[in-house]
């Protein structure tokens, strides 16, 4: 049976068995991955994966199984337990399919596959070039290794609603970390690129010479005096911020009041000229699809404009729970139920460069590096352990490490100021940005 027929059957399975609303998710897939340190390889690997979820509902009442094999003569004892834990669990008036008039039918093309799986030589050639070109970086003395892969992906989802859908899409990935100095004084940095399409990868050349030099600017780091200062995110860190921006727009913190944002819909929550997208049908993009984990027709949406926040991000469940729509970011495994996630989300482009943007600064932080994870969802409270550069008189004039950086994420989103040097390479990208008046903890 091909994948739309034998999830078909088990939701029709389900059906009969008493269920008054099913879905079944298939994901499969295949990765290649290579690794290497000092020239020697330490990785080669080939895995392929099946896993095939399985949720009932009666009634109010919401369970999910999962199996790892592609066998039909297993269903009706799969089958069989879903019905058995939905009818045990407590009702959730929140949980439901979408109704037929609200699953999609049609979705675009987005080039997400690579048609050509690249051979295992190829994987060890790319991170032993970069590698080897990091290596060459004069002042690097070790590595902590390269490591290349590719990925291939298939996610199949049918439901009784009438939905039934499918799409794939491949990865290339590309990446090295090395040392700098010797003995107590070593620094480590790292550089990497990931792309849908090997076309679209980066160099690996480019890369391991990025890293290379990355960690030589770190040698010989200094402590800073601790005060308030303007604190410049490097690009490559940016875009932890829109995360915690992502998480406190997520529709179950919101629903449960446990969002700093919770309030905030329709108000400025940035400066005015600052623009946030999420867009799942960016053609080749690093989190694209066609449509969402329920079947909704996903699209572009502007999350923030001009400052101003438009939407939450919401699933089914989470939008009924706060008496909304859902915006088309549902997003789910193979063993748990839908919840919001978002697609390819960016910070738009600022009007100065990055340079205009250190320009000014007469003393303060350029971040390389965060450290920890000391944000409080709650109230936006902010505080990480931070590496990076000391500016003065509007320049990078040394490294610096073992600091802290803090404020409060509210304050800090309307201080921001992005510079117009975004490039995509996570799903989750942000150019450079400075946000004004931060407490950075030194010596």
């Amino acid at each position: 049976m091909d994948d739309l027929s034998l999830l078909g059957d088990l939701v029709s399975r389900a059906k009969a068995a008493g269920a008054d609303e099913a879905d079944a998710l298939l994901s499969e897939g295949a990765s290649l991955s290579h690794s290497q340190r000092l020239g020697r390889t330490e990785k080669l690997e080939r895995a392929e994966h099946f896993d095939l979820g399985l949720r009932v509902l009666v009634g109010k009442r919401q369970a999910i199984v999962s199996a790892s094999e592609r066998n039909p003569s297993e269903f009706p004892a799969l089958v069989t337990r879903a019905i058995a834990m939905a009818r045990a669990v407590p009702e959730d008036p929140y949980v439901g399919l979408a109704s037929s008039d609200q699953v999609t039918r049609n979705w675009p093309d987005l080039d997400l596959v690579d048609p050509v799986e690249p051979a295992p030589t190829t994987l060890i050639e790319r991170a032993k070039l970069a590698e080897e070109t990091a290596r060459a970086v004069a002042g690097v003395t070790n590595s902590e290794g390269a490591e290349a892969g590719w990925s291939r992906g298939r996610i199949t989802l049918v439901a009784s609603n009438g939905f039934t859908g499918t799409f794939e899409a491949t990865g290339h990935s590309v990446s090295v970390a090395v040392l700098a100095g010797t003995g107590t004084l070593m620094e480590r940095d790292y550089d990497y690129s990931s792309a849908v399409h090997a076309a679209d990868l980066e160099d690996a050349a480019v890369i391991g010479r990025s890293a290379g030099e990355r960690a030589v600017n770190r040698l010989n780091a200094r402590k800073v005096a601790t005060g308030k200062y303007p604190v410049l995110y490097d690009r490559r860190v940016a875009g932890g911020l829109l995360r915690h921006l992502i998480g406190a727009i997520s529709g179950p913190s919101v629903a449960r009041g446990t969002s700093f944002l919770k309030e905030k819909l329709g108000q400025r929550i940035f400066s005015a000229g600052i623009n946030i997208a999420d867009d799942p049908h960016v053609r080749r993009g690093h989190r694209s699809k066609p449509f969402d984990a329920e079947g909704i027709a996903n699209r572009r949406r502007e999350i923030v404009a001009d400052g101003v926040l438009q939407t939450w991000l919401l699933d089914l469940g989470s939008a009924r729970q706060l008496g909304s729509k859902t915006t088309g970011h549902a997003s789910r495994g193979t063993g748990s139920p839908p919840g919001p996630a978002p697609t390819n989300f960016w910070l738009e482009r600022g009007v100065v460069t990055r340079q205009e943007l250190i320009g000014d600064v007469s003393e303060g932080l350029y971040i390389t590096e965060l450290m920890g994870m000391g944000v409080n969802g709650v109230t936006g409270d902010y505080s990480r352990g931070a590496s990076g550069f000391w500016i003065q008189a509007g320049a990078i004039a040394y490294p610096v490490h073992e600091i802290t950086i803090a404020g409060n994420l509210k304050d800090m989103f309307l201080a921001l100021t992005p510079a117009s040097d975004l490039e995509f390479k996570t799903g989750i990208d942000a150019p450079t940005v400075r946000v004004d008046g931060m407490t950075v903890a030194g010596r």
